[in-house]
């Protein structure tokens, strides 16, 4: 709830939220982006791999809809908040680019973007119960889809992360109905490859 605090506070609080928007709907939003805020950070975090830029992003988007879009009907909120996220993450991209071309600069691992930072931010997924094994399929999917290619990488979060129909996905990634279904099924088959890839080397490890 982190990030939601912060759109929310001080001048972002409700008199800048777009047009005539109440205070009922303003607690509406508020518990809106507290059960997006997770999905979202791990979209931009997957994206950017980067934590502080992911925060970044992740709270401008939420501000725009908040000042912007708050008046709009409850059910626009989740395709026009990830539209937003994605441009977001796109002008992210585009700045980096640059900044790359202006000072030949290389990405370095960011130190804080560990394994065990993954177990932490999804340890929602994980629980007591789940085996070790469980954790490491876990850990393998995301590393994963940290090497799918940008717009397969976030087809297959909006469509299995968020549930996202194809129409919706195809909205927020401005592309077409064939291209989602064409991007999710590439991701998919990578990342069925890879747990199969991993379950296999399991078990020749547990036999010997």
């Amino acid at each position: 709830m982190v990030l939601v605090d912060l759109a929310l506070s001080g001048e972002f609080s409700e008199p800048m939220f777009a047009g005539s928007t109440t205070k009922a709907q303003y607690k509406i939003m508020q518990q809106f982006l507290i059960d997006i805020e997770k999905k979202a950070y791990r979209m931009a975090q997957v994206a950017t791999q980067n934590s502080d830029d992911a925060l970044d992003i992740v709270q401008d988007s939420m501000l725009k809809l908040v000042t912007q879009y708050s008046e709009r009907p409850q059910a626009q909120w989740k395709p026009l908040f990830y539209r937003i996220l994605q441009s977001k993450i796109a002008d992210y991209f585009r700045k980096k680019k640059l900044h790359q071309a202006i000072f030949f600069w290389k990405p370095v691992a960011d130190d804080d973007d560990k394994q065990d930072y993954f177990i932490e931010q999804f340890s929602d997924h994980i629980t007591p119960e789940k085996s070790l094994h469980a954790q490491q399929e876990l850990l393998c999917v995301l590393d994963a889809l940290k090497q799918l290619p940008y717009r397969q990488q976030q087809c297959f979060i909006l469509r299995s992360w968020e549930g996202l129909s194809v129409a919706d996905t195809a909205d927020i990634m401005g592309c077409s109905v064939g291209s989602v279904k064409t991007h999710y099924s590439r991701a998919k088959k990578v990342l069925e490859q890879q747990l199969q890839t991993f379950d296999a080397s399991l078990n020749k490890i547990e036999s010997s």
